[in-house]
């Protein structure tokens, strides 16, 4: 009964507990905003920017000129409701409350970084007109325009170290999703112009997706996937960027109070005394269509206009090139200059375009010497070479080594495709020389590859008769690895010339005798020495004088035999026997 007892308290004491839960309102999503503490938040890299740098872009040292009588008055004591009333009285669509994470990015740019603002706000002439007609032209708030103030600090030629560029930071794969031209010569992602209508065009789309400007505004920096994956771990439904702060990449969670502090900033920089940006001279621009190929330096010397300028206003050109014949590009220049583009169009054109041509067309050379006066030709020579295969080696590596192919090496020693080298074994090598032969010399040298192949028929027979020379050496029990360390491993043989003509005034001298040549015979498996013998219509007698290195009548597969030419002895007794009868 008591056990009963105390589990009716329990319950009721549950109940009790629920109820004054239930009873208790939930925190607003305004408390969350106005509330939020976070000291883990990554700056965005363009709060890194080089001032200095900066500085000396041309449109601010020629048409920009700040205030410097506001740095040297100090930054005026600014409580937190200054800054909420402040940002109250923006007249923005999208929401921008106070917290601190949005406190800390206002001071960062109000006191540690007012150069930075101080440059901004002198390039913000220029480009804020450009951004202000995109997001109207999409139908947009114009509160946006202040989001390449945290994308690139107003740089066009901005790059992050994950590969975004331009004011908007387009990624690549982005830009070109949303038709932004992308090659080696062209980048629209610096392009002010071709830029901003693709970054409102894609912030519209992103709205679209989840129905609200701060999440809008956290996926251009994350990603649709990211900002939906956050979605569905605080919860699902209905949500916006301060209810799913928390489950955000941790430089997300600094993005949008670092677009609502860039907006407080570029509107209320006066009341922190930085330095108010003022027009030197006002900038009016226009555009021509270029549809020819042409270099800025071509623009630069026939209307004088300063190379900074041309790059300055056309960032998106990449190497100071407008690839005009491949298609019609836009080329930003002054407004008075325009005139003068077009009525010199043809002269811009010519000055020295054979230095900004391109070839269309390139025949290659035919062999001659450039800047001589001779008439020679290049004659391809043969060149055996023969290797001797060291321990590790591969067919592959032999040929790597000689420039030559594998099939080229098995051709050349009559090699099956699976048999492997060996040791010691000794490879012929086929290869080529190119060398060019002036007049005087071509006439007494093979110039082309047929008659070089034809006179090398007596080189390799030479050779063969070495190699075949050293293999006697080695069937004759001397040490193979010694033997093949006694030859040079690579040995080239001198093209054979043809001899020349004699007179023919002169009585042709009798042929000297050469002794008979001989040839050679590889055993392989079921020979004997006197099968071999009768195969080559020799005796066995003829054979072991050819081969000393023999011992009695034993061989071995593989070994190579001298094979003596045949006697004419017997033919000489045939003759003799018919002139008795």
């Amino acid at each position: 009964m008591k056990i009963k007892n105390r589990i009716l308290t329990l319950a009721a004491a549950l109940s009790l507990a629920l109820a004054g839960a239930q009873a208790k309102p939930a925190p607003s999503i305004l408390s969350i905003k106005d509330t939020i503490h976070d000291n883990s938040v990554i700056v965005p890299e363009s709060f890194e920017t080089d001032v200095k740098k900066m500085q000396e872009n041309w449109y601010l040292k020629n048409y920009a000129q700040l205030d410097r009588n506001a740095d040297s008055r100090p930054n005026p004591v600014t409580t937190d409701q200054d800054y909420i009333d402040r940002l109250g009285l923006l007249p923005s669509i999208i929401e921008m409350p106070f917290n601190s994470v949005v406190k800390n990015f206002i001071v960062m740019y109000s006191e540690r970084r007012r150069q930075l603002v101080e440059n901004m706000l002198g390039m913000s002439l220029y480009y804020m007109p450009i951004f202000e007609e995109a997001l109207e032209r999409h139908g947009l708030p114009l509160e946006l325009r202040y989001l390449p103030v945290i994308e690139s600090a107003l740089n066009p030629s901005a790059v992050s170290r994950a590969g975004a560029a331009g004011l908007w930071q387009f990624m690549p794969g982005t830009a070109t999703q949303m038709g932004l031209e992308l090659n080696s010569l062209v980048d629209m992602r610096r392009d002010p112009i071709q830029s901003s209508d693709a970054a409102a065009r894609y912030l519209k789309q992103l709205y679209g997706i989840f129905g609200d400007w701060s999440l809008a505004i956290a996926s251009y920096n994350c990603g649709p996937g990211n900002v939906a994956k956050a979605i569905r771990r605080a919860g699902g439904g209905k949500k916006d960027f301060w209810e799913i702060y928390s489950f955000l990449p941790a430089e997300t969670r600094g993005y949008v109070p670092a677009f609502i502090a860039a907006n407080y900033v570029m509107n209320n920089y006066d009341k922190h005394n930085i330095s108010p940006a003022l027009a030197r001279k006002p900038i009016l621009t226009d555009t021509v269509h270029i549809n020819r190929r042409i270099h800025f330096q071509q623009i630069s010397d026939v209307l004088a206009i300063p190379m900074d300028e041309l790059r300055a206003l056309n960032p998106q050109f990449r190497n100071d090139l407008i690839p005009g014949d491949i298609h019609p590009y836009a080329l930003v220049l002054p407004s008075l200059q325009t005139f003068a583009y077009i009525a010199n169009e043809d002269s811009i054109a010519n000055h020295n375009a054979q230095l900004y041509a391109r070839r269309d067309i390139v025949e290659p050379a035919n062999g001659s010497v450039s800047g001589s006066n001779s008439k020679g030709r290049y004659v391809d020579e043969l060149v055996v070479k023969y290797h001797t295969v060291r321990k590790g080696e591969t067919l592959a590596k032999i040929a790597k080594r000689y420039g030559v192919t594998v099939a080229s090496i098995r051709k050349a020693n009559r090699m099956s495709s699976k048999k492997k080298v060996q040791r010691g074994q000794r490879l012929k090598i086929n290869t080529y020389k190119r060398r060019y032969l002036a007049d005087d010399k071509a006439a007494d040298t093979p110039a082309t590859n047929a008659a070089a192949s034809a006179d090398s028929s007596a080189v390799e027979r030479a050779l063969e008769q070495r190699m075949e020379t050293s293999a006697d050496s080695l069937a004759a029990g001397a040490d193979a690895e010694k033997a093949t360390q006694s030859l040079e491993p690579v040995q080239e043989s001198k093209p054979v010339q043809q001899p020349k003509a004699k007179p023919e005034n002169k009585k042709p001298e009798p042929q000297k005798k050469t002794p008979p040549a001989t040839t050679s015979h590889k055993v392989v498996k079921g020979e004997s020495l006197d099968k071999i013998a009768r195969k080559h219509g020799v005796s066995v007698d003829a054979l072991r004088a050819a081969n000393p290195a023999l011992k009695g009548d034993k061989i071995q597969i593989g070994q190579t035999l001298k094979i003596p030419a045949k006697s004419n002895n017997s033919t000489s007794k045939r003759k003799n026997s018919r002139k008795r009868k």
